[in-house]
């Protein structure tokens, strides 16, 4: 493992993670994230970057130059539900867009507590609807999320095959928040090697997104979800996160199902490594996996 893991991984836990831990508003979290992405987080300058209405709502579009106009991934950004926008997550996505030949579109959803549950997945819903409506043809799509947009991007997989739509061609997510019961050993276990987050608040962002609504929702907590019929998927975790074992007790339980999944676990990476793949090597291995992962599923989806 590289050196900069080392480096990063000890300056999110002597920095970062105490910032949030004591952080004394989700504003003040919100304006933190902006910051640092700005700051920190820059993707290739040959992408490039648009606002327009998706048709259910504002989105960010970017477009590296040469990608296939009608391949499009569709991205759900993370930040626990309550902070977090298209607009910290553009590097990263627009990295891996690059990477893959496709253009993406990062979708504005709203937050909690302002707008709790299903507010966001209703609006996922609608942006992927839209997207079809628009010409794109479902099996032209990849839909992706992180963390808390990885459970986003997992609770619209089960929507849509509950209402049974036209499927995706494939479906992603890094470190993704799938449990809000929080029943995960390595929430505990994890607690002190966790480079990034906080276990002091996850249930509060748990709470602000459920507002009342039970945590064993299966399309608030895709762990208890069902699957049957999903398309092949792809996730990713760190061994020492304390999310590990939404991804670890999740993919078993999507094999259990009949779905196509492969289970990526990267050791000693911090929570969505692929965010810091501008000092990160390991972050630039996992996206050029997933680059491939997602041509190979686009180019099976063509022939079928």
């Amino acid at each position: 493992m590289s050196w900069q893991r080392s480096v990063l991984n000890n300056w999110l836990t002597w920095f970062e993670k105490p910032a949030m831990a004591r952080a004394a508003s989700h504003d003040e979290m919100r304006r933190r994230f902006e910051s640092s992405a700005r700051l920190f987080f820059h993707g290739p300058r040959d992408v490039a970057r648009h606002w327009r209405d998706l048709g259910s709502g504002e989105a960010l579009w970017l477009e590296p130059k040469g990608a296939d106009a009608g391949q499009v991934l569709l991205y759900f950004h993370g930040g626990g539900y309550i902070f977090g926008s298209p607009r910290t997550h553009a590097a990263m996505v627009a990295a891996l867009a690059r990477r893959a030949g496709l253009r993406a579109v990062l979708p504005v959803y709203p937050l909690a507590p302002e707008a709790p549950y299903p507010a966001a997945l209703d609006r996922a819903e609608d942006a992927y609807h839209a997207l079809v409506a628009s010409g794109v043809s479902p099996q032209r799509i990849i839909m992706g999320g992180d963390s808390a947009g990885g459970g986003l991007v997992l609770a619209l997989l089960a929507r849509l095959i509950q209402c049974g739509a036209d499927l995706p061609a494939g479906v992603f997510a890094f470190s993704p928040l799938t449990d809000l019961t929080f029943s995960g050993a390595s929430l505990q276990v994890n607690a002190r090697c966790e480079a990034m987050l906080p276990t002091n608040r996850v249930s509060e962002m748990a709470e602000a997104y459920l507002h009342g609504t039970a945590p064993t929702d299966p399309q608030a907590s895709p762990l208890f979800a069902d699957f049957k019929g999903a398309p092949p998927t792809w996730i990713a975790a760190g061994d020492t996160e304390i999310l590990l074992d939404d991804t670890r007790r999740l993919v078993p339980r999507m094999k259990a199902q009949g779905v196509s999944v492969q289970m990526h676990i990267a050791h000693d990476v911090p929570h969505v490594w692929p965010m810091f793949h501008n000092t990160l090597p390991e972050a630039r291995q996992t996206l050029d996996q997933l680059a491939g992962w997602i041509r190979t599923r686009l180019a099976a989806a063509g022939e079928s």
